[in-house]
């Protein structure tokens, strides 16, 4: 199996997957008989993120990019549903009262952001996922109101409210690329 190897001051072994090529990171003084033991024992693993690799490489090849008359639609359907998703996981939360603005966005590299005023930002590409990803972001948000940060506390009140979150938030980090790649040339 081929792959390249990036030598630092770490002091583990680690394997990633850039594209379709296989990068071993590597501490300066691992040999490269330890480097070739521990890519194959990997094998398995380092097969499996190669063939999702390509499975999504295909799914990319046949995303339909919406016409820019679907994507104002979807603003507009955006602006009706995320104020109401936010209604109704707000009480939830136990921050109603702290909600000031609702910003809908087509961002390129976030699902959503809170400001320390309440001002809540959530990105319309959600619609195109399953409702609980839209949820999840909603969610998230919101307990942004009670911690501005992502500490153990923070993550307990999310689950607490949506138990569910980590399943929603994998699928977001799988597939949001493919959302983010139906957004119209000229929203880019």
């Amino acid at each position: 199996m081929d792959y390249r190897v990036i030598r630092s001051n770490r002091r583990t072994l680690g394997l990633q997957i850039i594209g379709d090529e296989v990068v071993v990171r590597a501490p300066y003084l691992v040999t490269s008989g330890q480097i070739d033991r521990f890519v194959q024992q990997h094998a398995a693993w380092i097969q499996a993120q190669l063939r999702k690799q390509a499975e999504r490489q295909a799914a990319f090849a046949s995303v339909k990019v919406m016409t820019p008359e679907q994507f104002a639609r979807l603003k507009k359907l955006a602006k009706k549903i995320v104020p109401e998703r936010i209604a109704y996981y707000a009480p939830l939360v136990g921050v109603s009262s702290r909600v000031s603005r609702i910003f809908i966005r087509c961002q390129r590299t976030k699902w959503g952001s809170c400001s320390a005023n309440g001002n809540i930002n959530i990105n319309c590409l959600l619609l195109l996922g399953p409702r609980e990803v839209l949820d999840s972001v909603v969610v998230h948000e919101l307990c942004h109101l009670k911690y501005m940060n992502h500490s153990k506390q923070f993550y307990a009140e999310v689950r607490r409210v949506f138990p569910q979150y980590s399943k929603w938030n994998k699928w977001l980090k799988e597939n949001g690329s493919m959302l983010q790649a139906m957004v119209p040339e000229t929203e880019r």
